[in-house]
């Protein structure tokens, strides 16, 4: 995909053929924290159980949680996988919230420092790295991060817009290269957008027949992958 404005040309044709994602999905800032923490190795499918325990439990908050003990709460995230980990990253989580002072409204958090600031901040609470960190910056404090995940590697790899050799940051940074600064609803969008794609069409074994970036695709055109005609 030549020129400067790959990921914008590849915006432009997911929004085109997908339209609003409305992501993350969640009912209130703290659940997207905790949807963040538990999505880490697993579907999305499974994140949803969890949270639905957890609500049915009267357990979706930090006082909540932080009350559970420790094999309680574990057994309302089993449905995640990896739960008793999740256990304790979950509690390392909200005790970090409960010690800034946000546990009653965790999207104060962000008017407490700076982005970068509070990005190192989240990446020292225990089980947090960098995409569970970037997910609670963009989704539930609105702050301009974009996400980078499996998903956008594989994309940006096939595309012929990023190398697999490059860093978490090398990765952010030459997509953030192409953004308006500040724009959270431009990176909200794209990282939804990246994610329906790759559920659906950019696999591990790709359907590049019917993808709508089968136009721009280095991979396809290496493959030799005809696209399917549009269905009248």
């Amino acid at each position: 995909m030549p020129g400067k404005k790959g990921w914008l040309v590849v915006f432009g044709a997911l929004e085109a053929a997908f339209g609003p994602q409305e992501w993350w999905p969640a009912q209130s800032p703290f659940e997207v924290m905790v949807g963040a923490v538990l999505t880490q190795n697993t579907a999305w499918r499974n994140v949803e159980k969890a949270i639905a325990n957890l609500r049915a439990a009267n357990a979706l908050s930090v006082a909540a949680i932080l009350t559970l003990s420790e094999s309680d709460l574990a057994e309302l995230l089993r449905p995640s996988g990896f739960y008793r980990i999740k256990t304790k990253r979950l509690l390392a989580l909200c005790r970090f919230l409960k010690a800034r002072g946000v546990d009653a409204a965790p999207e104060q958090l962000a008017q407490q420092v700076a982005g970068p600031e509070l990005r190192r901040d989240l990446l020292a609470v225990h089980g947090v790295g960098e995409e569970t960190a970037d997910s609670i910056l963009l989704y539930a404090l609105d702050l301009p991060v974009m996400v980078v995940d499996a998903y956008t590697r594989r994309i940006g790899g096939r595309l012929g817009l990023l190398e697999d050799h490059l860093s978490y940051t090398e990765v952010q940074a030459a997509i953030e290269a192409e953004l308006e600064p500040g724009d959270v609803a431009m990176r909200n969008a794209l990282h939804a957008l990246l994610v329906s794609l790759g559920k659906d069409y950019c696999r591990p074994r790709p359907r590049c027949d019917t993808c709508p970036l089968h136009t721009h695709c280095a991979y396809a055109a290496e493959q030799g992958c005809p696209r399917q005609p549009e269905q009248p």
